[in-house]
């Protein structure tokens, strides 16, 4: 099975790519290596697996179509998964046409690229900050989710309704996955963990919005990338039971399916900064803030979908996997 990843240097691209090659399947991967934080750990990510055999490389943007045109026809890959974006929900306030560009233009590229191909499924990463201004927790895919706070969600919003029409009119099976706080060993600078185990050991003051009031529904890499496998493994199909008169939000009388994918537990931001004092042997220097523009106070993800369809069970804790990130941050970093 050949399976192209775009965003295969990222933090989670990196982890699928390394777990479907360990399973033996060949995988293209995709990325563009830009600068919105250090590239160099997008290397270290990447030599991981870059000698494998059944691994190639591509070092291309996706708003480049005659580039993924060609990567496509030349290496004929069945399935894709889309990981390539640009993130940051507060970045995207300040540079929302480099989200347009990429999250939205590089995703029509790519829709384009899956229907002349006739791939058999492409999973693609949305966000669980689709869900916006919505209230009722936990947050189900079945619910509507019109009412984004960011660009950066609002991108991401517009490739579910984007993988819906070429699903419809091309019978293209597409899966969109909102993702939940992913955190673990191997994550993004920018990420309120990194960001925290960096302050914390360099006795530096850490930045706490809405005044540590943030509940999370945190998500360690591994389960999420168990997820993503387990739904790749089994293409999109029509639910026979839509309708139209009472259309259901998570799928379709089309080949279209969203799940969310998190860990269904709501963690406190504070006990989160806790179990890494804790894990770390010291005290975070704390600013607490307002809100920020462009956030929400709370998320937790239903995933009954998920477990009910492909037996989904995220089993690592907080504390666990608080550990790994720690324990993979000093070795990373020679402390």
């Amino acid at each position: 099975m050949i399976t192209l990843i775009t965003g295969s240097a990222g933090f989670i691209g990196s982890s699928l790519a390394l777990s479907l090659l360990n399973r033996g399947d060949t995988v293209i991967g995709l990325d563009n290596h830009n600068d919105y934080y250090d590239p160099k750990i997008k290397e270290a990510r990447i030599n991981r697996f870059i000698k494998n055999p059944n691994y190639k490389h591509f070092r291309i943007n996706l708003n480049d179509r005659k580039a993924i045109d060609e990567i496509f026809y030349t290496n004929k890959p069945r399935r894709v998964v889309n990981l390539a974006a640009q993130a940051g929900v507060r970045h995207s306030i300040n540079n929302p046409l480099a989200f347009i560009d990429t999250n939205v233009v590089g995703f029509a590229n790519l829709l384009e690229a899956c229907r002349h191909n006739k791939i058999d499924h492409l999973v693609y990463a949305s966000t669980s900050s689709i869900y916006g201004g919505n209230t009722k927790m936990p947050f189900s895919e079945h619910d509507s989710a019109n009412h984004p706070l960011s660009i950066y969600a609002a991108t991401k919003k517009s490739n579910e309704l984007m993988a819906h029409v070429y699903s419809f009119l091309f019978k293209l099976p597409t899966t969109g996955l909102r993702f939940f706080t992913v955190y673990g060993p191997w994550g993004r600078p920018d990420m309120a963990l990194f960001k925290f185990t960096k302050a914390i050991l360099e006795e530096n003051t850490i930045d706490v919005y809405n005044h540590g009031n943030h509940t999370r529904d945190f998500t360690y890499i591994d389960d999420i990338v168990d997820g993503i496998i387990k739904t790749l493994d089994n293409p999109a199909k029509e639910n026979t039971n839509w309708k139209s008169d009472n259309p259901d939000n998570a799928s379709s009388n089309s080949p279209w399916r969203i799940y969310n994918i998190g860990n269904n537990k709501k963690i406190h931001l504070m006990s989160y900064i806790k179990e890494l004092e804790k894990t770390l042997g010291k005290k975070a220097k704390i600013n607490y803030l307002p809100l920020q523009e462009g956030d929400v106070p709370d998320t937790l993800a239903s995933i009954e979908c998920l477990q009910k369809q492909f037996n989904y069970k995220p089993s690592t804790s907080i504390s666990d996997g608080i550990y790994e990130f720690v324990n993979w941050y000093k070795n990373y970093f020679k402390i």
